[in-house]
């Protein structure tokens, strides 16, 4: 198989990978036939995957150009994935500029390619380090560069907690991110759920199979066990809501059912 210029040295690129498989619902250039192998197995059980990714990605975006509203100028984007049209970065910097993104992924094809995407960016940096590992995050020199977690924080856990299983203590993880943050501080969170899908669970079941297979397994959880990861939070209207539904841009913003599929909310730290 040909390793193109942009895959790092040392990655096996005979293993799909979840960033990579997203990367290809967003239609970008950063997966391999493997990942794309992986993206159309799962679509053949659930085929609006990728109208759920987009939709996922206007939830991001809506979401930090709020927090930029607010008064936020850090980003904290925990499992950031490849970097796609419409980053983090991008947004809060437009809305508000000067304001300081961090980058966190395991990946090493994102964390690669976001190295690539901030060259000369002073105010933005990329971290490989794992959600599961907390201190690991908040301890290392990039993170205490860019973040003052003296001041408030938007912290993102967009898309990732559904990679973390229930003995991988996610809900701890979350608290001791929560329990560094300052007041005032807002955590943005997406998660995907059997809830809200246009299509009976069993089937839906078939891709979620899919993620098994490729050694990623994805934890469908429901909307109460997804709002037990803000406890300590006060929650932003709307509250906890489908994809879509969370401020939206226009009133008919999105007629595609999946895109009401998941889960999406924003709390406030008091």
């Amino acid at each position: 198989m040909e390793r193109p210029a942009w895959a790092p040295r040392g990655i096996d690129i005979s293993v799909p990978s979840v960033s990579r498989v997203y990367d290809y619902y967003l239609g970008g250039s950063h997966n391999f036939e493997v990942d794309r192998e992986a993206a159309r197995r799962a679509m053949e059980f659930m085929p609006g995957l990728p109208k759920i990714m987009q939709a996922n990605r206007a939830f991001l975006r809506r979401a930090v150009r709020f927090a930029a509203d607010e008064g936020i100028s850090q980003f904290l984007d925990i499992g950031s994935g490849i970097p796609t049209f419409g980053n983090v970065h991008e947004v809060a910097q437009s809305a508000r500029p000067g304001a300081r993104v961090m980058y966190v992924d395991h990946d090493p094809v994102a964390v690669a390619h976001s190295t690539a995407v901030l060259a000369g960016n002073e105010d933005a940096d990329v971290v490989a380090a794992d959600l599961r590992k907390p201190q690991e995050i908040l301890a290392s020199p990039q993170v205490q560069r860019l973040i003052d977690l003296n001041q408030p924080v938007a912290l993102l856990l967009v898309a990732i907690l559904h990679f973390v299983e229930d003995a991988d203590d996610p809900y701890g993880a979350v608290a001791e991110l929560r329990d560094a943050l300052a007041p005032g501080s807002l955590f943005v969170v997406s998660h995907a759920s059997y809830e809200g899908l246009p299509l009976p669970q069993e089937r839906a079941e078939g891709a979620v199979d899919v993620y098994k297979d490729i050694r990623n397994p994805l934890i469908m959880r429901s909307r109460e066990d997804v709002a037990r990861f803000f406890e300590g939070y006060d929650m932003v209207e709307p509250g906890l809501v489908p994809m879509a539904k969370w401020r939206p841009d226009s009133a008919s913003e999105d007629e595609d059912p999946y895109s009401y599929s998941g889960f999406a909310g924003v709390g406030r730290k008091a």
